[in-house]
């Protein structure tokens, strides 16, 4: 079994993504790992109107920044060493992006979660975890989150 150093963990703040980090967490407890936390934002996705959008895109941003700055402060309490990085680009998926990432840091493995959507929810909403399995160079380990349709 190879042993990871450089552990890419993408996050979008969702319970699913969290579920990933922690996974992430015990793997580099188990090997010294570094974690790199990566938010991608679409601007394309947060212009709605021209009035509203930059004031939608600035507040995308705010909420990438929390969320990277929750995910490294859950990294520094485990005290495993963690660096951010916010991908800020039009038009590019989110699948391309991840391994774009991954391949200029050099991670030899990505942790990312999966909402497991069925049905009309995943053709609508798309895969982003299908996404990065797809264009990664490297492993991804996926973390199954509850589908929405499962009791609690």
């Amino acid at each position: 079994m190879s042993t990871f150093t450089k552990i890419l963990v993408p996050l979008d703040g969702s319970a699913t993504s969290k579920a990933a980090l922690a996974t992430a967490l015990e793997l580099a407890h188990g090997t010294g790992a570094q974690l790199r936390l990566l938010h991608c934002l679409d601007a394309l996705v947060y212009l709605s109107g021209y009035e509203y959008g930059p004031a939608l895109l600035d507040q995308a941003r705010r909420d990438a920044d929390r969320v990277l700055t929750e995910g490294l402060e859950i990294c520094r309490a485990a005290g495993i060493d963690a660096s951010s990085h916010l991908i800020d680009r039009e038009g590019q998926r989110l699948g391309q992006s991840v391994a774009e990432e991954a391949s200029q840091w050099k991670a030899d493995l990505v942790v990312v979660g999966s909402h497991g959507r069925r049905g009309l929810g995943r053709v609508l909403l798309g895969s982003g975890a299908e996404q990065i399995i797809r264009f990664s160079k490297v492993p991804v380990l996926t973390v199954r989150g509850r589908a929405p349709d499962q009791d609690s």
